[in-house]
């Protein structure tokens, strides 16, 4: 039995492109990980290619390297494993992979184990940056893989361009992508998807049914868009425009949170306005289940559940975007009774915090008698005279309500939306803090709201007698004089109108428009969409056994395409016969073309009989094109290729 003849060694062009293509595969998976662990990886696989560039890792190294990097990994990510957990370690996997990469054999493993990367990374990212790098990726390891089968078959040598590689490829692509675009668009989609996205490990920042102190600093310090908004007909103004999410109920003299049990209550009667707001909310993933919509939303749509307290949640996390048509106008009056559960929920406070602002709230209940409303004013006027506006503050102690109201009287929402709460329910006013987003910014180009992280904000509602909740935001009764620091400031965009500022920002409108039509064409065409396909041609909404009969018919129609369009490439797989078969089209477009019962020496001469500048070059070639391909034993066509590549016929100079 023979044995299995050993993989050839890679020669440094090979290692090279193999080498590139697990860069360009990584280089999507890094910008998604964490800042420090993409620098570590990235910094640990520009080492090993150039360690094990002239031969492999010794086997120790490389465990004390794959050691050091899962430990870098769970650093980083921490005990729990989650989705970025898991593409963390593919990640380092492939930085240290080139460490054993020697053989040709091992540069196809390195090539095909890296085009594991731009998956992952769509997991963490669907955006068009991602796409775009992803799909680099697998350009260059397409043309990895091409120059590796060259090395195999004995062509290495064959200095084609990179123009002419990478058009070969294209070709090849193009004969692929209507079938992609067929499955895209026809192959029936399932309302519900079968399984669901792994929780990540580090959580995105966000909205949550929790609130404690120091936890919004980094949600607010984030300006990536939180939603994206299309209002059909009228516009809020911007004192309208409160994005509602989590109410957060319960208090232990730190963190407020939102009771589950809440959830499950019918949702609370209310008189509604005459105004109301038709509009779209297109919601970037936040791996929960909270849905903001403006206040207060007329019912929940699809696949969303309407609680007690209007706000909004998803069956499941929202790890992709999501889209929803919805409705919102405000309400007038709530019911005028309050549950004796809820109101007693809503006056609860924690015995031990807090003294000085319970003795204060206390002193106004007195003077006020039972005008609620007045004692909501009084807090309001006292923040607009002593209180300033500005994230640098403190962690609070064991009575952080008290330390803000008599010792710093500064802060940001977090601060003021608390404080005021307590301070409500002390004076025995049933009050709770409200979170979600506040304003929006117009995109000029596309017409639509983009509403950013930084834009989150908590305000909170009071129960007042023959009116129900009303909102009162503290935050907004802080004179303009004395906002002493916002995000603005941090991030420098405060104060900037024209210059580079401008400028900055309206190509960033262009970033966003561009990504908003992203989000429409693909991450948004779901089962619905697809339904409404070929409603433009009269048929209605298609149900999906009649679209699987249409998308059999037309993937047929294209398999046969790529299979008549691959069997005709496979004729010409030699290369020598392509680059003769080019030849044969050039002089085709002088007139002088081959006709089908020609050999190539008889077309050759029939060149020569009228074309005294080509016809000696071509007799020459075409007598070295037979040997080398109906002779035995020659042993390098490389030469004749590269020749017949570069041959082009002069101008005609017939006899």
């Amino acid at each position: 039995m023979k044995s299995r003849p050993a993989s050839l060694a890679l020669d440094r062009q090979s290692r090279a492109w193999a080498l590139a293509a697990a860069a360009a595969a990584l280089l999507p998976l890094l910008l998604q990980l964490p800042a420090t662990l993409a620098l570590t990886t990235g910094t640990a696989a520009v080492l090993t290619a150039w360690i094990a560039w002239s031969r492999p890792v010794p086997a120790l190294l490389r465990a004390v390297l794959a050691a050091a990097m899962l430990l870098a990994v769970f650093w980083v990510m921490g005990s729990r494993f989650g989705r970025d957990t898991g593409c963390g370690l593919l990640a380092v996997m492939l930085a240290i992979k080139p460490s054993e990469t020697a053989s040709l054999r091992d540069g196809r493993s390195l090539v095909g184990f890296a085009l594991f990367a731009p998956f992952a990374a769509f997991l963490l990212d669907q955006g068009p940056a991602t796409m775009a790098l992803g799909l680099l990726a697998a350009l260059c390891a397409l043309l990895a893989l091409r120059r590796m089968a060259d090395l195999e078959a004995g062509l290495a040598d064959i200095a084609l361009p990179l123009r002419t590689r990478l058009w070969a490829l294209l070709r090849l692509i193009a004969v692929g992508l209507p079938l992609g675009l067929c499955v895209f668009w026809l192959f029936p989609r399932l309302a519900e998807p079968l399984w669901g996205v792994p929780e990540r490990a580090i959580a995105r920042p966000g909205l949550s049914d929790r609130m404690e102190p120091g936890q919004w600093v980094d949600l607010m310090a984030d300006d990536s868009p939180a939603l994206r908004v299309q209002f059909f007909g009228a516009v809020p103004a911007p004192q309208e425009r409160y994005w509602r999410g989590p109410v957060l109920l319960d208090f232990d003299g730190r963190a407020w949170t939102r009771p589950d049990w809440l959830q499950g209550l019918e949702v609370q009667p209310a008189t509604r306005q005459a105004t109301r707001w038709d509009y779209q909310i297109d919601l970037e993933p936040s791996d929960r289940r909270d849905v903001v919509a403006l206040e207060l939303p007329v019912g929940a749509p699809e696949d969303l559940r309407l609680a007690y307290d209007y706000g909004l949640q998803a069956r499941r996390p929202i790890a992709a975007l999501r889209r929803w048509r919805m409705q919102s106008a405000p309400a007038s009056s709530f019911d005028a009774t309050l549950p004796a559960v809820l109101r007693q929920r809503a006056l609860a406070l924690p015995r031990g915090f807090n003294p000085r602002t319970l003795a204060l709230a206390r002193q106004w209940r007195q003077e006020a008698g039972n005008d609620d409303a007045a004692i909501v004013s009084r807090a309001t006027r006292w923040i607009n005279a002593e209180f300033g506006y500005t994230l640098d503050t403190p962690l609070p102690g064991h009575n952080g309500v008290d330390e803000f109201l008599f010792q710093y009287k500064q802060g940001f929402c977090e601060h003021f939306s608390s404080a005021f709460v307590v301070l409500m329910r002390g004076a025995g006013i049933p009050a709770r803090v409200v979170t979600g987003y506040v304003g929006g910014v117009r995109n000029r180009i596309g017409g639509y709201w983009v509403v950013r992280r930084m834009d989150a904000h908590a305000w909170a509602e009071v129960w007042l007698r023959g009116r129900g909740w009303v909102r009162v935001d503290p935050t907004a009764a802080v004179a303009p004089e004395r906002i002493y620091d916002t995000l603005e400031d941090r991030l420098g965009a405060g104060g900037q109108d024209g210059g580079f500022g401008a400028d900055f920002g309206s190509l960033r409108e262009v970033g966003d428009w561009l990504r908003r039509g992203w989000n429409d064409l693909v991450l948004g065409f779901d089962a619905n969409r697809q339904q409404q396909l070929f409603k433009p041609f009269g048929l209605d909404k298609l149900d999906p056994g009649r679209l699987g009969v249409i998308f059999a018919v037309l993937a047929s129609a294209v398999l046969l395409g790529m299979a008549w369009l691959l069997a005709r490439g496979e004729r010409e797989a030699d290369p020598l016969l392509r680059a003769w078969h080019q030849v044969g089209r050039r002089y085709a477009r002088r007139g002088l073309g081959p006709e089908p019962h020609e050999t190539a020496q008889r077309w050759a001469q029939r060149v020569a009989r009228h074309d005294i500048a080509n016809g000696p070059v071509l007799l020459t070639l075409s007598e070295r094109f037979a040997h080398a391909r109906y002779a035995r034993g020659v042993a390098d066509v490389a030469p004749l290729i590269r020749e017949l590549r570069r041959h082009r016929p002069q101008a005609l100079r017939r006899l």
